[in-house]
């Protein structure tokens, strides 16, 4: 392929080139990231929308600016050839450190030598998904889940006694001169908030704390201007300035065990100042990395969580997660994956989770290399902060595009609220509210025209009733949102006891809405009605339930029992998920 040591992360597009077009599937598929394959393991387009801004045939690349040119060439050499070679050395000491059998240890040895021949002959592997393939082998022929568990818990035990210590008290608590004077209370509390933060983020990055074999000897070196940084104080200031005393959501993404100590100290002095922390944690082993069950065998890791409310399910709604936010200041996920952050392999809570972010906060050079030192565009701010290679205190704040458009909890309720008043407003005039329920999304690549016939027989029916509030739902489709955007906020009008008759949409509707438009109904159209719809569906789950509360609440359409063959949408898409799969 011809040279491309100027192409990025971020440069690469489907449908310029048919050669490009096969290099990029032959790169997706030898590292098992293409949806297609294999749905169950990765996250289709609609899916990644949700954490990364991508363009119409944009492809996303979980890997950093630096290796991309090297993994798109297939050249070993450089960048690429010393990362593999880390790789590999990390796995040999690992097999050699915990398996005693030496027959054992050589077949490991040897099944992934082939392996990584495989890769040095053809290097378009990311060296982290050739480690996670290493791992998987050493775990199933080893039979051992997590060698690292004592490493891992010896590490927080040592954090969690400097975390407890004198000294730390006493280089946390050093009163900053420069901040006696101040013109406003709120201004002093908001900036001795961020002087913690400030600390916090570095003391969080410095491993000799419970590495070394005395965390005391960590602490002799440093002093009060080794824990102050001018780039943590703009960048902490960008980030929660702007919108003082107004409640964050943040997604927390750790780094190390040992570190992860001072992370939940990071995490508290966040909720103490009324933000609610989603933390995502690996599903299983990934070397130091905590682990989403680390806590049932780590006495100081389950005691620095107490409080903190850990969900096992890596498939949660939206209206599940928001409720569990809602109930809970610290969640506890797992990000769905054992390997750096891949996007691609992150459960749908964590997409979820992101989504319904206001900041990404990550600490460590695995999240420096893949959510900064990268091309690609994310849609929540990123702030991360990390150690160089040298030891320096690194810190980056990278903004989501002006682009990316948001609807928060509290957006959704809004609109809801306004529909709402506007429902109780033609109560009170004497008018009869209905629900109009009809397909919108449930057809791929017709949501347009389905606008276009709902927004017809709405205006139909608004000709032919008399004194009748009928809400459309297509006429409060705004840009931005996605299918879960639009269940969250109807069910909230639906629940809200004030529809006289809930209508759902016939073959019928259908047909009279295209002999309106003047046209012929299309073969894609043809005997649809709304119980081919996953939101109808779900709307009248929702229907049935209210008509036991408001007996006098009239359904019209098709029958109750002709709905439910659709059942949840697919991630990010406003089409069943069974579509997916026919």
């Amino acid at each position: 392929m011809s040279d491309m040591t100027e192409i990025t992360t971020a440069s690469l597009f489907f449908g310029h080139s048919a050669r490009r077009d096969a290099w990029l599937l032959h790169f997706l598929t030898e590292n098992n990231l293409e949806y297609t394959i294999d749905p169950d393991k990765n996250a289709s387009t609609e899916q990644l929308r949700f954490m990364v801004r991508l363009d119409e045939g944009q492809v996303f690349l979980p890997c950093s600016n630096k290796l991309i040119p090297h993994l798109l060439n297939s050249r070993l050499n450089g960048e690429l050839n010393r990362r593999y070679n880390e790789k590999w050395c990390a796995l040999v000491q690992l097999v050699r450190s915990y398996v005693p059998d030496r027959y054992l240890r050589k077949r490991i040895l040897h099944l992934c030598r082939h392996k990584y021949r495989q890769v040095q002959a053809s290097p378009i592997i990311i060296p982290s998904r050739m480690m996670k393939r290493f791992l998987t082998i050493f775990m199933t022929q080893s039979a051992i889940s997590d060698p690292y568990r004592g490493r891992k818990a010896r590490y927080n035990r040592q954090a969690m006694e400097a975390v407890q210590s004198p000294e730390l008290d006493r280089l946390l608590n050093i009163c900053p001169e420069d901040r006696i004077a101040c013109h406003r209370l709120s201004d002093l509390r908001f900036d001795l908030d961020m002087l913690e933060l400030e600390r916090l983020l570095i003391l969080s990055t410095i491993s000799d704390i419970w590495t070394d074999v005395y965390y005391q000897a960590a602490f002799d070196k440093l002093s009060t201007a080794d824990l102050a940084s001018q780039n943590a104080k703009r960048c902490l200031e960008d980030v929660f300035g702007t919108s003082r005393g107004v409640p964050m959501k943040i997604l927390y993404l750790p780094d190390t065990c040992g570190g992860i100590i001072f992370d939940l100290l990071i995490i508290k002095a966040l909720l103490r100042q009324g933000h609610r922390v989603v933390l995502a944690l690996k599903e299983g082993f990934h070397f130091e990395s905590a682990s989403f069950w680390d806590w049932e065998h780590d006495p100081a890791l389950a005691k620095a969580l107490n409080g903190a409310h850990f969900v096992p399910e890596n498939n949660l709604t939206k209206n599940q997660l928001l409720a569990t936010q809602r109930s809970h200041p610290l969640v506890v996920i797992s990000d769905g994956t054992r390997e750096d952050l891949n996007l691609y392999r992150t459960s749908v809570t964590f997409a979820r989770a992101w989504k319904e972010a206001d900041l990404i906060m990550a600490t460590g050079d695995q999240h420096y290399r893949r959510l900064i030192n990268t091309s690609h565009e994310f849609t929540r701010d990123v702030l991360c902060w990390w150690r160089d290679e040298s030891g320096a205190f690194n810190i980056r704040l990278k903004k989501r595009p002006s682009s990316i458009i948001k609807f928060s909890e509290n957006d959704l309720q809004d609109k809801a609220g306004q529909i709402i008043a506007e429902m109780r407003q033609a109560r009170r005039d004497g008018k009869t509210v209905m629900f109009y329920s009809a397909i919108i999304g449930s057809l791929p690549g017709q949501v347009t025209t389905a606008i276009k016939v709902v927004d017809t027989f709405v205006r139909h029916l608004r000709e032919r009733i008399e004194n009748t509030y009928i809400i459309n739902p297509a006429e409060h489709f705004e840009e931005g949102m996605d299918a879960d955007d639009l269940m969250y906020m109807w069910e909230k009008v639906q629940r809200s006891g004030l529809l006289n008759v809930w209508r759902f949409q016939t073959v019928s509707d259908i047909e009279r809405s295209f002999e309106l438009m003047g046209m012929r109904v299309p073969p894609i159209w043809a005997g649809k009605d709304s119980t081919f719809s996953t939101g109808c569906t779900k709307e009248m789950r929702i229907a049935l339930d209210m008509q036991r509360t408001n007996p006098e609440m009239q359904i019209i359409g098709p029958s109750p029992e002709k709905f439910f063959r659709r059942s949840e949408y697919g991630v990010g898409k406003f089409s069943d998920a069974v579509l997916e799969h026919i």
